[in-house]
């Protein structure tokens, strides 16, 4: 099973409540972990590893926490994953480092598995922080080949 891990998780769940939340351009680590529902320890390190990526912008002083650094229509999930879990890929030898697999020289899959994991990639770089605020829906449109290509849309009328 292809599984993002906890803290992924709650860095998308904090970047959307952020993202959502236009009137509060700054959100304190308190109030974004008492609107998640989450422990504050854990909010204080994601966001810091969102804000070591340069997802977000700290503001310090009395009115001080933290926003996004650009528009939610311009952070891509992949983004958001790759700052919490480091590069995507699927399997060890789909990243660009060499060494971490015995098996890499002699994998008659390795470059199937590097070509997986760009589309995986690829998917989640065209789904970005701004969808993620808008109900979603998967559909299938009709590809050029007349196979079936599925699609994800929302109501605004935006299909990626």
């Amino acid at each position: 099973m292809i599984r993002l891990a906890k803290l992924t998780d709650y860095g998308l769940v904090l970047m959307t409540i952020i993202a959502r939340d236009h009137a509060a351009s700054v959100h304190t680590a308190r109030d974004l972990a008492a609107q998640s529902r989450l422990p504050l320890p854990t909010v204080s390190k994601v966001l810091k590893q969102l804000l070591q990526s340069e997802l977000l912008v700290s503001h310090r002083g009395i009115k001080g926490g933290y926003s996004l650094a650009k528009e939610s229509a311009e952070i891509s999930v992949a983004e958001i994953v790759t700052a919490i879990e480091g590069p995507i890929a699927l399997t060890e030898c789909s990243t660009d480092v060499t060494g971490l697999c015995d098996l890499e020289r002699s994998c008659p899959i390795k470059r199937n598995q590097q070509v997986i994991s760009q589309v995986v990639r690829g998917a989640l770089e065209k789904v970005t922080l701004f969808d993620l605020i808008q109900p979603m829906q998967l559909s299938a449109i009709q590809g050029d080949q007349g196979k079936l290509v599925t699609t994800i849309g929302y109501s605004s009328g935006r299909v990626q």
